[in-house]
């Protein structure tokens, strides 16, 4: 069984940037697609980028999905970072009817 870890939250003022991590610990290019999601208090979960890319409208130009293979690592560079972009922040990865998700990261934007 496949597993993805998530790092990098943490918490920061409006304006400043955070990266996350997500480690996959199988070969992160047998996986077909890999997204971010978000879940704020309260809120329903989310999605938010994805590895075409493709991102919510809400972060586009200001997070940016990218990948290195040979860490079987996906990352999500979030910069101008907002208040409203506080929540825990998950990984999922997708192969064939399988679906993998992380424990998630905690990412608190706060003056």
């Amino acid at each position: 069984q496949a597993q993805v870890v998530e790092s990098g939250g943490g918490s920061v003022q409006p304006g400043e940037s955070l990266r996350l991590a997500c480690t996959t610990s199988e070969n992160i290019l047998s996986f077909d697609f890999m997204s971010w999601y978000r879940q704020a208090p309260g809120k329903q979960r989310e999605w938010v980028a994805n590895t075409k890319p493709d991102y919510i409208e809400s972060v586009k130009g200001r997070f940016t999905v990218s990948r290195d293979t040979g860490k079987n690592t996906l990352y999500l560079q979030m910069n101008s970072l907002r208040t409203e972009d506080t929540g825990t922040y998950y990984c999922k990865a997708d192969r064939g009817v399988r679906i993998y998700w992380g424990q998630g990261t905690q990412v608190t934007v706060s003056s």
